[in-house]
């Protein structure tokens, strides 16, 4: 069997066409190289598959060189693909991953998964906090010394943290339904005491408003399939016309089509519908589900730069990143006119 020979720091270096000593700077997020070069520098980082000595590093650096993640609700879609790409992003800085779980976001259990990750002296610690139950700033308080970046909460916080604009999803999606001459727009919105959730139902509401148009009825889901037709067969049941309906997730406008169907109603022909993630699957839905796509590639890599960043140099100011998804278009949406 022959062994792959792996990839050096001079490799990198001839490859990019800078010296040694820059490659360093880049892995160790040293302020001093140009944003080209150290973009061209991880580019052939990635392509060669570097991999830095940890250990090594660690005796120059004092530093772990692992990055922690808290995590919560990993077993819906878009949570989990945060923490996968997060990871993505981690593994290809050379860093170290320890990864925990939460089973509810409350005080006590991230207070328990920060002290953890304090424990085994991570370099620094993102953590994904979808649910709106907890005042943030003593999140913050709670990490002391150890950098953090929060992902997926309300655009609105001035702490350091990344997030991707839901409201101007809902926005893209109702306006585009508006713009196809529906007047009766119904939502399933996913519960309510998610940041997402709530975030994309206000976009829904006001671009109703903005419209001038009376916003239809509204049922709270659960992101599930099931909890998608359970919320369709109330709207249904409420005996309320309308011809389209802005859904909170792909999951669940999977079993609202189901529940559609049911009742002897098409998609797009009686009823247009717009979904929100742009799940894999979303393509292939029965039509094609015209979605809202969220770039959470952009999302992981943004967190970990700026993670660096605070790692590197602990008086950079706290702010926010904030990235905007887009309307993917297909077959499950059509004009009220027929």
């Amino acid at each position: 069997m022959i062994e792959t020979k792996k990839a050096t720091l001079n490799d990198v270096a001839m490859r990019s066409g800078v010296s040694y000593q820059t490659v360093s700077r880049v892995i160790n997020n040293h302020p001093s190289v140009a944003a080209a070069t150290r973009k061209r520098v991880l580019q052939v980082i990635a392509e060669l598959d570097y991999r830095p000595n940890r250990a090594a590093r660690s005796l120059v650096t004092r530093r772990s060189q692992t990055i922690g993640i808290i995590s919560y609700g990993i077993e819906y879609y878009g949570p989990a693909q945060m923490v996968m790409n997060i990871e993505a992003a981690v593994r290809r800085r050379g860093y170290g991953l320890a990864l925990t779980t939460v089973e509810e976001l409350s005080l006590p259990e991230l207070s328990r998964a920060i002290s953890d990750l304090v424990s085994q002296n991570v370099d620094g610690i993102v953590m994904i906090t979808p649910i709106a139950s907890i005042d943030l700033k003593v999140i913050i308080a709670l990490c002391a010394a150890t950098p953090l970046v929060m992902v997926d909460i309300d655009p609105s916080e001035r702490i350091p943290s990344v997030a991707i604009d839901q409201r101007h999803g809902a926005q893209l999606a109702t306006q585009h339904l508006i713009d196809l001459g529906h007047r009766s727009i119904c939502e399933i919105s996913g519960p309510l005491n998610w940041y997402d959730a709530r975030l994309r139902h206000e976009g829904w509401l006001a671009t109703l408003h903005e419209s001038g148009l009376t916003p239809g009825l509204s049922c709270e889901g659960d992101w599930t399939a099931a909890g998608g037709y359970a919320a369709m067969r109330q709207l249904l049941d409420k005996g309320q016309e309308f011809s389209a309906v802005f859904v909170g997730n792909d999951q669940m406008a999977l079993g609202a089509i189901r529940a559609l169907r049911e009742a002897g109603l098409r998609v797009p022909h009686d009823v247009s519908m717009v979904g929100f993630d742009d799940v894999p699957e979303a393509a292939y839905f029965d039509p094609p589900l015209t979605t809202v796509k969220q770039d959470f590639r952009a999302l992981g890599q943004q967190s970990i730069e700026y993670l660096m960043r605070l790692i590197g140099r602990a008086t950079t100011s706290p702010n926010q990143c904030v990235l905007y998804p887009h309307l993917v278009v297909r077959l499950s949406t059509m004009s009220a006119l027929g």
